[in-house]
């Protein structure tokens, strides 16, 4: 989202229902077209960047405004057809209307601005968004609301009104058709969706996970335990019927039904039952296998993982006798994936569950070069060091909020040559990256990677190295 500054008009010369004709400058977030108008800021529902539109004010706010957009006056050079026919109801994929090398253009500027603005971080080499040669059907888990009158899909746009789908052209397509056979489970046994405002109804959220090899665990997020028809679903899912052509009659490897008793935004509650199959599926980074539950975090995008671990390498520039960390480790993807270049690496993650699948995907791939430890990276760090273990480098992995700044000053006293942060939120990324540079670490390079195309969402990669103080 660009940032206003300056004197800006008062915004009472305008009203809800004015028509305005604008320039779509930048693309908001949340995937508005955005732009100025007698110095104020509008975001538009419809328009992309390079459109000129006519839009109606919708909503007016203290300082900008939000419309709606009722006629493309001059339409882009950058926009193009959408390929699905749920754009731009659905809030999945906010860009798919705009030409895919802009996008690739756009999340540079992205990652460039956020650098600048917000980490006052000038004159850093920012590479160009490496892109993908197909950027369809990549996602690997794939989630969905359920509501009454059978309804699946996704969120509505700024609402949380629910668009049915039977199809996304982002996941795999074995997810289509799963969809297709849950909503016929759901149809013939009269087994309803959730009515959230009326606090009725069975089934909650579909999580769908696909692998490399087209395995798939399907994992059904109910109010209650009781589940009607288990048995038949569970048959309709493992030996479907020749319609659903993209499912075998052995891909369906593991089915879960999930207790989720309160009514957050959180796709799983706490209960897991498992109703067919294997406790978990395997997939690949690589040549490294990982076992995946239904509650593991393991990247959405295998093909670009694989890019962005190969950066890490580059980064990291191991020459087999170094010792690092690997902070918010999860199950381990990247401490396994680096530890054939490095002595040794220590993971770190808090997450009990998490660890336990690291240690096992550990032994799953016959890597003992590393240890994985349950803690906070800010407790296990100066634990590291009292132990006298120096660190050469440290990876972080963070969530989308960022780096806590008592860990931020945990890595600075250990003192690595060398940090790679690993970012999926650009802001949090550049504010992090002001700090260290701050505290003695100068920023080399970063390298945005397009994880999620057709959506706002870009994933980074920084490299840091220890100035001589």
């Amino acid at each position: 989202m660009p940032h206003f500054s300056g004197e800006e008009c008062p915004m009472d010369q305008f009203k809800v229902g004015d028509k305005i004709e604008l320039n779509i400058i930048d693309i908001s977030s949340e995937g508005l077209g955005v732009g100025r108008h007698k110095g104020l800021a509008f975001f538009v529902e419809g328009g992309t960047l390079g459109d000129r539109v006519l839009f109606e004010i919708v909503e007016l706010k203290k300082r900008y405004g939000i419309g709606k957009t009722l006629e493309i006056i001059e339409k882009s050079p950058y926009r193009i057809g959408s390929k699905c026919e749920f754009f731009p109801q659905c809030d999945g994929c906010q860009l798919q209307n705009l030409d895919y090398y802009k996008q690739l253009e756009f999340k540079k500027n992205i990652v460039e601005n956020n650098l600048e603005r917000i980490g006052k971080i000038n004159n850093v080499v920012v590479k160009d968004t490496i892109g993908m040669e197909y950027p369809f059907r990549y996602r690997n888990k794939a989630e969905f609301k359920v509501e009454k009158n059978y309804k699946i899909g996704y969120y509505k746009r700024g609402t949380h009104d629910i668009v049915p789908v039977d199809k996304s052209i982002i996941q795999n397509k074995m997810v289509d058709d799963i969809l297709i056979l849950i909503k016929e489970y759901m149809k013939k046994y009269k087994v309803e969706g959730y009515d959230r405002k009326n606090k009725k109804g069975i089934i909650m959220n579909l999580l769908i996970r696909t692998t490399k090899y087209n395995k798939a665990m399907v994992v059904i997020v109910t109010k209650c335990e009781n589940l009607p028809y288990k048995n038949e679903l569970i048959k309709m899912l493992t030996f479907p019927d020749k319609r659903v052509s993209n499912i075998s009659s052995n891909a369906i490897v593991s089915i879960y039904q999930n207790v989720k008793k309160n009514d957050t935004s959180v796709v799983l509650g706490a209960k897991d039952i498992k109703l067919y199959g294997e406790d978990r599926i395997l997939d690949y980074i690589g040549e490294y296998k990982f076992l995946i539950s239904p509650k593991s975090f393991f990247q959405i995008n295998p093909v670009q993982t694989e890019v962005l671990y190969d950066k890490v390498v580059e980064y990291l520039s191991l020459n087999g006798n170094e010792t690092i960390a690997d902070l918010y480790c999860g199950i381990g993807t990247i401490s396994l994936f680096i530890s054939k270049y490095a002595k040794k690496v220590y993971g770190v993650e808090i997450v009990k569950e998490a660890i336990e699948d690291a240690n096992e995907n550990k032994d799953l791939n016959g890597v003992n070069n590393v240890e994985f430890i349950l803690g906070k990276s800010e407790d296990i760090l100066p634990k590291l060091n009292k132990k006298g273990i120096k660190l050469d480098a440290i990876v972080v992995d963070p969530p989308r909020k960022g780096l806590d700044k008592l860990l931020i000053n945990s890595i600075i006293d250990a003192n690595p040559e060398k940090i790679v942060y690993v970012s999926c939120n650009p802001s949090t990324l550049a504010r992090d990256l002001g700090y260290l540079v701050g505290k003695g670490y100068k920023v080399l390079e970063a390298q945005p990677v397009d994880m999620f195309p057709m959506s706002m969402h870009v994933e980074t990669i920084a490299l840091l190295q220890r100035e001589i103080m």
